[in-house]
Formats: structure tokens, C-alpha cells, sequence
């Protein structure tokens, strides 16, 4: 590893502060170090220099710590691949909004790093869970009252968080996103058709905004759901249960590949989408009662 100059210098001013006992001036320049991206370990006389670690790490998803007090919405990305994709995700988020957000990332981190700032944070998760348990981690742990799960695939092009806060505190919709549809009842609830912005029954992850009070008391998501695809439906379904109603808005947002569905293996994506669609099927169809106006 190569350390610029003038990070191996101020390690030496450093060095002959603590020697001098100037320990005020040692902390400066430890501090100076840290803001810079460097960290300084003082090794018998001498000193280590290694690049410090932006991110935390936790074992389990159980370990994530409450987040975002004091603010009014957050959001929250879920990363099983394809890093560069959250990053693009949140430096657009940057340009049109000061929404703290939570990135919990299964695997690898490249990219993320580069990303993180006061209001940004990024965590990695040891051992992997599965979607719907990290989804409700962050549902649990973040403690703003509306809290938007959105897909690393999907960027912003304009304001997409004022429009939904807006809305949700109004508190006339439970669930604000930007994809959904109304179930087909005509096809046994077997498929989703878009009707455009309006009261729906599904909304989907891509970006989807929430009440996080109601999200809680339904359950949140699924924790059987280890794959992202359906859940959102199933999600969606528990919310219109209990009495909660669902917008999909026209929103400045666009999604580029959505390398969750079409990079990953297949099999195991075709398998994982079933199970959660066969348990919307058993738990729900029929129950025409609890959709929103056909349209």
C-alpha cells in the first residue's frame, strides 16, 4: 500500500509531538489524519498508518443500532451485488435531497465508500438474512416516521422525496410509491396490472414510501421472503388488510438494469419468486373485499 507524502509526514510531526509531550498538538494532527481518511496506530515508538474504515461492519442484521432521530423521512437500500449501482443510486439522491440514508450492504462494498458522508450511512452485513429480514431490520431501527425502501437500480432526476412527504403527512395513505398496480381479479389474483398514479392495491420496491408506525404493526415484510420479487405485493396486501390505503404517484425517477431480477440465477430467482407469490395466493385471494376501486 502506498501512503501519499504528506500523509507519512504529518505521521512524523505527529510522532515528535507525543515525543515533545505536546499531546494537545498530537490530537490535532491525529484528527487532521482521520478527516483526511487515514488512521494512526502508535506501534512500540513508532506509528502505523492505514486507510480508515468508512463503513461498520455487523454480524447480524440484529445488531443494527436505531438510527435517524429527529428526522421527518428517511431511506433505506438494500445491496446484494452490484455496488456501483447504490452508489449512482445515492449520489442522485444527494442532488435533490438532504434525506438521511441507510445503506445495508451483503457483500461487497466497492464504490460505496466514496459515497458516505454526515448523512449517509453504510453498513455491511456479515451473515446474509435474506430481503424481507433487512427490510424489517430497517423499519425497526430507523426512527423517522416515514421511511422510503428503494431499489439500488432506481436514481432520481428531479425532487422525489418532498412530493411523498407531502403526501404521507397528510396521513390519507399509508404507502406512497412510484410502480403499482391494481391485482387482476379477472385471472385469480395471478398477475398486477399498471393503471397509473392513483389509489392502488400493490406498490413495489422500487421506491416505495411508508408510514414506518403502520409498516410495524402489520408485520412489516414477510422474514420468509429471502428474495426481494413478491414481497412488496404480499407487504402491500397486509397494509390494504388493515385498512390502509396505497397512492402510486407520478414521480422524477428512472430505473436502469435492474440487475436483482436480471443477474442473478435464474432457478434460484424463478424458485424464490414462486414461494412468496404462492403465499399471497393462499393468504389472500379471494378476499376482493380488501382492494382498492377498479379503475
Amino acid at each position: 500500500m502506498t501512503i501519499p507524502d504528506h500523509i507519512w509526514k504529518l505521521g512524523e510531526s505527529r510522532q515528535a509531538a507525543r515525543s515533545e509531550k505536546n499531546y494537545a498538538r498530537a490530537d490535532e494532527i491525529r484528527d487532521e489524519l482521520l478527516s483526511l481518511g487515514w488512521e494512526i496506530i502508535d506501534v512500540s515508538g513508532q506509528f502505523e498508518l492505514r486507510p480508515k474504515v468508512r463503513y461498520s461492519e455487523i454480524q447480524s442484521i440484529s445488531a443494527l443500532k436505531p438510527l435517524f432521530a429527529g428526522s421527518r423521512i428517511s431511506i433505506c437500500l438494500i445491496v446484494t451485488g452490484f455496488p456501483k449501482d447504490a452508489a449512482n443510486s445515492i449520489a442522485s439522491i444527494r442532488k435533490f435531497s438532504s434525506a438521511p440514508i441507510l445503506t445495508l450492504v451483503f457483500g461487497a462494498v466497492d464504490e460505496l465508500e466514496n459515497v458516505i458522508d454526515d448523512q449517509t450511512v453504510v453498513i455491511r452485513v456479515l451473515e446474509d438474512c435474506g430481503w424481507g429480514a433487512a427490510a424489517n431490520a430497517a423499519l425497526q431501527k430507523i426512527s423517522s416516521p416515514f421511511v422510503v425502501i428503494m431499489d439500488p437500480s432506481t436514481t432520481l432526476e428531479g425532487d422525489a422525496i418532498a412530493p411523498i412527504l407531502e403526501v404521507l403527512e397528510i396521513g390519507e395513505f399509508s404507502a406512497v410509491g412510484w410502480r403499482g398496480g391494481l391485482v387482476n381479479v379477472e385471472d385469480e389474483w395471478r398477475s398486477v396490472d399498471d393503471r397509473g398514479a392513483g389509489e392502488v392495491d400493490v406498490l413495489f420496491s422500487y421506491f416505495l414510501a411508508v408510514n414506518r408506525e403502520s409498516a410495524v404493526e402489520v408485520g412489516g415484510f414477510n422474514s420468509r421472503a429471502v428474495y426481494y420479487r413478491n414481497a412488496d405485493i404480499e407487504f402491500s396486501l397486509r397494509l390494504r388488510q388493515t385498512g390502509g390505503r396505497l397512492l402510486q404517484m407520478d414521480l422524477p425517477l428512472t430505473q436502469g438494469r435492474h440487475h436483482g431480477y436480471h443477474d442473478v440465477d435464474p432457478e434460484y430467482r424463478d424458485v424464490q419468486s414462486k414461494k412468496n407469490y404462492d403465499r399471497i395466493l393462499e393468504r389472500f385471494r379471494g378476499k376482493n373485499a380488501i382492494l382498492s376501486e377498479r379503475r
